[in-house]
């Protein structure tokens, strides 16, 4: 429990505190948004603010689980496991794809970064990386980072991803892999769309998903097997993981609120949702995590309703999309609508413990 306290603790404190010196330094270099000319007109005001600020919680992550892992070395424990260090290089490399696309933007002085083709490479490029890492670092007890099986609280033993097994196996689970880190790190993208939204979203989230992971570490196969115990690869160094995800987002959002001092951009927006996807895929919960980001659900397929209508109909479903904006239109203050969506965001995280926790009671029998 210490680890998961410094973690989240030194995550929280780097971004708190490394933010306002983003902003200082893109302010005094006159780097701001740009905005998207289709959106909202009240967005124009925004013109200029400070972005990038992803930096902040890509720091605030990273130096929350150095420090965690330091302190569980000193204390003659296990740290920089192969789970947490997967979960971690997809965060940041994301969060690299994300940074070029806002550098090109700010340097060009545009609304629009990296093509799609160099987009797709790039995730295509980290999503392979991340496949062949989650069937490799075999542990003592015969676990991998990942596994072939689709799951939802635990794996699934009827439902292999990588039906047939081979050469044809794998690249079916490899395209899974590169269409969930394209749909959460693209659902994230979309819904950073307001102030605060995405941030204060995603820290509950990955609040959500430090009770999840350390309630696996608590019962975990790997201590006592019994039922209702967890198959799990170090579920512990994704507690702390996700709570410096909480961290960082909380110590972001204190000056993202609205009205924002600077954006997270694509920097945070992807890095966070390579991170959702990460630990969705590394603790067995592909689709609980569809209950628990159900706010980033909506917002995509917000999107993806009103393309097909638009292109097959002529009309458009909502006022705007994504459908945060179709509020907006429809005279919703901003602070109003992300007040309601970060409620939407926390009945999902309870729906989806709820799900977890009545799973583990039904498998251990209580």
């Amino acid at each position: 429990m210490t680890q998961i306290i410094i973690g989240g603790v030194v995550s929280f404190i780097v971004a708190i505190f490394l933010t306002p010196l983003l902003i200082r330094f893109f302010s005094a270099e006159g780097l701001g948004q740009e905005i998207r000319e289709d959106g909202p007109r009240s967005h124009l005001r925004k013109r200029g603010t400070p972005t990038m600020g992803g930096i902040a919680i890509i720091a605030g992550i990273v130096l929350g689980y150095l420090v965690s892992g330091l302190y569980a070395i000193s204390s003659g424990k296990e740290a920089f496991t192969a789970s947490g260090l997967i979960v971690l290089g997809l965060t940041v490399a994301l969060g690299g794809l994300g940074f070029a696309d806002d550098y090109i933007k700010l340097a060009m002085g545009r609304n629009l970064g990296l093509n799609k083709k160099a987009k797709l490479i790039g995730q295509l490029a980290v999503a392979l990386l991340f496949g062949w890492a989650l069937l490799s670092f075999e542990d003592e007890n015969g676990l991998k980072p990942g596994s072939t099986q689709l799951s939802f609280v635990r794996d699934f033993d009827t439902f292999d991803i990588a039906v047939g097994g081979g050469v044809f196996g794998t690249i079916l689970f490899l395209i899974f892999i590169y269409i969930l880190l394209s749909a959460w790190s693209n659902a994230v993208n979309l819904t950073d769309g307001l102030d605060g939204l995405a941030a204060g979203s995603t820290a509950m989230v990955m609040g959500a998903y430090t009770m999840i992971t350390f309630w696996q570490f608590r019962n975990s196969c790997d201590v006592t097997v019994e039922p209702g115990c967890f198959s799990v690869r170090d579920p512990l160094e994704l507690a702390v993981l996700a709570a410096t995800g909480l961290g960082a987002c909380l110590g972001f959002l204190w000056w993202n609120a609205a009205p924002a001092k600077i954006f997270m951009g694509d920097t945070g927006s992807l890095a966070l949702g390579g991170m959702v996807a990460g630990l969705s895929v590394v603790s067995r919960t592909e689709l609980l995590m569809i209950v628990i980001g159900a706010l980033f659900v909506i917002e995509a397929a917000s999107v993806v309703i009103q393309v097909v209508v638009f292109r097959t109909r002529g009309t458009r479903f909502f006022r705007m999309a994504p459908f945060h904006h179709h509020f907006e239109n429809g005279g919703w203050a901003e602070t109003t609508v992300v007040i309601r969506f970060w409620l939407l965001s926390a009945m999902a995280c309870i729906a989806g413990l709820a799900l977890f926790y009545n799973d583990w009671l039904g498998s251990a029998g209580v």
